[in-house]
């Protein structure tokens, strides 16, 4: 691993080559160092000891000609010393014995290729770790976006607009619990992988959606933490390229993520779908998530229960992509497609999401029914788009002094600053 012979760079230039890469190697690194040490937290602890390294090194020898298996062989090296030093440990390095040493030889004389062919399952079970039910959503979401999207805890802390420290507890904490109950890294199998693998699709939707449509805060939409969630999709998708799921994950997230230009006004407002500029979708982004949902069509086993909730989701957001303009959606198959994402997943956002579409295939009345239902059975008393979508229903039916009640109180109720801008237009009559 010798250094580059190029003209030396700045500190400042080495730390911004240094953190790009550690952004791609990240999951890489702590993957191959937990499966040495056998403790995730531990070895997210040393993959970060090799950066610190790496910062103090690089600017005084050059960056290596191989940065990322650098780093990966020092934080390798950093596992078996701490073995070694830990009389605890004794029993880990005989079984860790012999071929571990042959394969940190095998980093350190350059032969990377050889020493990590096995590489994307030790970074999958990484990601499943990382996912593991054992802990909260949101600690699942930070030490995902820490251990797989290799950001920093300032960068966390920016992206879910709360303190350093908050997020610093937060990962030290579920850390501490993988390393107690002794989850390992490794790839779950059989009636254990399906459940497993909803929960790291669900980690990964969560990001998406808090960049997709902010639940707080003054911004509608932030572009970074979409990024990063469609980048840990495209991640899972060349991991495990058999589950039909990641690949509809993934389709989903790029086809929403394509309206971002059109879903924001002059004035930084929320532009809703009908009312976007369809010219201004990124169309390269719409055929490539379309092909990631042909591929997950394709995976589709009708006899272990057909399209999951993801495949279903994406085939109703492609309804949309399709439609070259609002008037030529097909409504009728979008509210099929709901029907069939309910019988699997009963929820009532859900049934809210299908009154929408139904408002359109069958008329308002059809749908104010079916969200008086909802009103009824209380389940959404605190989600502000339920007065939302009924005051826009009222709207069409001409009934404008209830429609604006429920503006205001939808307007109460959500915690972004942007969208309560518009329900409050709309509670006045403005809109």
């Amino acid at each position: 691993m010798s250094p580059t012979t190029g003209p030396r760079l700045s500190t400042d230039d080495v730390q911004r080559t240094l953190e790009a890469v550690w952004r791609m190697e990240a999951a890489k690194v702590t993957a191959v160092v937990a499966r040495v040490i056998g403790d995730v937290g531990l070895a997210e602890d040393l993959a970060q000891d090799a950066f610190v390294q790496a910062l103090e090194q690089w600017p005084r020898d050059g960056i290596p000609d191989k940065p990322g298996a650098w780093l990966t062989s020092t934080a390798r090296r950093r596992a078996i010393d701490r073995i070694r030093r830990d009389v605890n440990l004794a029993s880990k390095l005989q079984q860790v014995g012999h071929m571990e040493e042959l394969r940190v030889a095998e980093l350190v004389e350059g032969d990377f290729d050889a020493a990590l062919e096995d590489i994307d399952d030790d970074v999958l079970g990484l990601v499943f770790a990382a996912c593991h039910p054992a802990l909260t959503a949101q600690a699942r979401i930070s030490l995902t976006l820490r251990m797989i999207g290799g950001l920093t805890t300032r960068e966390i802390a920016r992206a879910f607009l709360t303190t350093e420290p908050t997020i610093a507890q937060r990962i030290s904490r579920a850390k501490r619990t993988l390393s107690q109950d002794g989850i390992t890294v490794e790839v779950p199998s059989g009636a254990e992988l399906a459940p497993r693998l909803a929960s790291v699709l669900e980690v990964v939707y969560l990001i998406f959606n808090e960049g997709y449509a902010a639940t707080s805060g003054r911004d509608w939409v932030r572009g970074d933490l979409m990024e990063e969630a469609i980048r840990l999709g495209r991640v899972l998708s060349a991991l495990a390229p058999g589950e039909p799921e990641v690949h509809g994950l993934l389709a989903l997230m790029e086809i929403q993520a394509s309206r971002t230009r059109a879903r924001i006004g002059r004035d930084g407002e929320p532009v809703l779908l009908l009312d976007q500029d369809r010219t201004t979708w990124d169309w390269a982004l719409i055929r490539h998530a379309l092909a990631a949902l042909d591929r997950a069509v394709s995976l589709v086993d009708p006899e272990r229960g057909g399209a999951g909730p993801y495949v279903l989701q994406a085939a109703i957001a492609a309804c949309h992509a399709r439609a070259r303009t609002a008037d030529a959606t097909d409504w009728g198959r979008i509210v099929a497609l709901y029907a069939q994402l309910a019988a699997i997943r009963p929820s009532p956002v859900i049934d809210l999401n299908r009154a929408v579409a139904l408002s359109y295939a069958e008329g308002p009345a059809a749908a104010l029914e079916v969200v008086d239902g909802l009103v009824v059975a209380g389940a959404l008393a605190d989600y502000h788009l339920l007065p939302s979508v009924r005051g826009d229903l009222l709207a069409r039916l001409g009934r404008d002094s209830e429609a604006r009640a429920e503006f205001a109180r939808a307007a109460e109720m959500t915690q972004n600053d942007a969208e309560r801008a518009i329900l409050l237009r709309r509670a006045s009559g403005e809109d």
